[in-house]
């Protein structure tokens, strides 16, 4: 069972598995399998008396269980769960490929995304235990720009024109950075797949026959609508001037700014883990010194989103839910938490806890 977010390749890999043992490239246990593909709309469709729907599956399954080495691939396997259940009935798709499943008569491989694997999936237990999970985890930057350079000549071909090398990785780079309610590799391949499709659109005397860095730019700043001039490859210059513009907008507290520019610049300077935050800073102060004046003229300069919580709301013991969604078993598990859904939003942000000594 591949779970993982939407967009990040779990189709790929079954698809992958089976180009795989097409070409050979795989050990002598699966070399003769083949991987079928379920439709379950056309099982359904048309299904209009009891035990049609039944019948269809059975007679898919014995087909399934003459071959030898069958692997049976469901795309959003969720669906199976009540699929041709009539009024009230318990008689579903799950069900029938249960008994199956645990005798080892059927390999299965199903695909489905976390939420629906927590909401609907989970709840059938029984048909969980039968499925080893697996996690299909977002693959980093590097990887996507290999995958990138995979599809490279399609795309090419398909949209008549070429993409630099490092277009691509500026795409993988900023479709990261700046799209953040989708998931590698889906969004780079989507901006792109948009930057070539746009010169198909302009008139062949002002069409351009090579994609690079300042066209991608450009489509990414229209997909997450931003404005173009803040989407820039390379963020030098406004860190060379990040100290300077600091200073010109709040006051008297120059040590303080220049420990937070050298911090900042250090992090983009390469010498941090990638998955830690570039900085984590407590400002101490009294009272209108300019502590949160400075959290903001930073998020404004760095030209970033600025997440703010003011901690005296959350100063009961369980308000804590409110920031980070409430634990398992309770009402609104399903829902993220203010904090965590504002992160997940904006990935790159300026997080500022206000009054954090009243949340504690």
């Amino acid at each position: 069972l591949l779970v993982g977010e939407a967009g990040v390749g779990k189709t790929a890999i079954a698809e992958g598995l089976a180009k795989r043992i097409v070409d050979g490239q795989v050990p002598e246990v699966i070399s003769d399998a083949v991987v079928y593909s379920l439709d379950l709309g056309a099982l359904l469709a048309g299904t209009k008396y009891r035990g049609d729907f039944e019948k269809r599956l059975k007679g898919l399954l014995a087909e399934l269980k003459k071959e030898d080495h069958a692997i049976l691939f469901i795309d959003e396997i969720h669906t199976i769960i009540g699929a041709g259940s009539a009024s009230g009935g318990v008689m579903d798709a799950s069900n029938l490929l249960k008994p199956m499943l645990s005798s080892g008569e059927l390999r299965c491989i199903g695909s489905t995304t976390f939420s629906e694997f927590r909401g609907i999936f989970e709840k059938d237990s029984a048909l969980a235990r039968r499925f080893q999970k697996i996690d299909v985890n977002e693959p980093s930057v590097d990887d996507t720009y290999q995958i990138l350079r995979g599809l490279k000549p399609h795309f090419e071909k398909h949209h008549d024109l070429e993409y630099t090398d490092q277009a691509l990785r500026v795409a993988a780079e900023m479709a990261d950075r700046y799209i953040t309610d989708r998931h590698l590799p889906d969004k780079a391949i989507d901006v792109i797949d948009e930057a070539g499709a746009s010169q198909r659109l302009v008139t062949e005397d002002k069409r351009k026959k090579t994609i690079d860095v300042h066209e991608i730019e450009d489509v990414v700043a229209k997909i997450a609508r931003i404005p173009p001039k803040s989407v820039s490859s390379s963020d030098k210059d406004l860190l060379r001037n990040l100290e300077r513009d600091l200073k010109m907008t709040v006051f008297g507290q120059d040590p303080a700014i220049e420990s937070l520019s050298t911090a900042i610049k250090l992090a983009r300077a390469g010498l941090k883990s990638p998955e830690k935050p570039e900085g984590a800073f407590l400002f101490a102060g009294p009272t209108g010194v300019g502590k949160t004046e400075v959290t903001r003229q930073l998020a404004k300069i760095l030209g970033i989103e600025l997440v703010r919580f003011d901690m005296s709301e959350y100063m009961e013991r369980h308000t804590v839910s409110r920031l980070i969604g409430a634990p398992p078993g309770y009402v609104g598990f399903d829902q993220g938490g203010l904090l965590t859904e504002a992160v997940n939003k904006s990935p790159h942000c300026v997080l500022l806890l206000d009054e954090i000594e009243k949340a504690h």
